[in-house]
């Protein structure tokens, strides 16, 4: 692989990673939710057990990567608003297709790694044992 390509995958990596992260997928399916723009405490409210601190992290880092913008509301009452950039708003789809898909098939997740980790139990149990016979 050249170094070209290579540069290319570690930006494309660090792009996912920054979209795809914890919290930010949450945060921008609370935007989609809220048609693309929101107020802070209204994203807080939305991403259950995000903190204040991480919310703001979140925001700004996609602010930084011109998904997301922020604008400050000096109008009674006083916040801060988050809306879509039209780059963040070619988000909105996937974002979208990746929630639903999510929430159709968690139970299969759930279930696909509840028989793999009973699975490895029972083998780490057997390997155990034989460990224990061969003494």
């Amino acid at each position: 692989m050249g170094k070209a390509i290579e540069m290319s995958v570690r930006l494309d990596r660090v792009l996912v990673d920054q979209i795809a992260g914890r919290w930010h997928l949450l945060i921008l399916c609370a935007l989609c939710d809220h048609e693309g723009k929101a107020r802070f405490n209204a994203l807080k409210r939305s991403v259950p057990g995000i903190s204040q601190k991480t919310l703001t992290q979140c925001l700004r880092q996609l602010e930084r990567s011109g998904l997301v913008a922020r604008r400050v509301l000096t109008d009674s009452p006083l916040g801060v608003e988050y809306s879509f950039t039209p780059l963040g708003d070619t988000l909105e789809a996937p974002v979208t297709a990746l929630y639903n898909w999510t929430r159709q098939y968690s139970a299969a997740v759930r279930t696909a790694q509840e028989t793999y980790d009973a699975d490895r139990r029972r083998k780490e149990t057997r390997l155990a044992k034989r460990l224990l016979q061969d003494r």
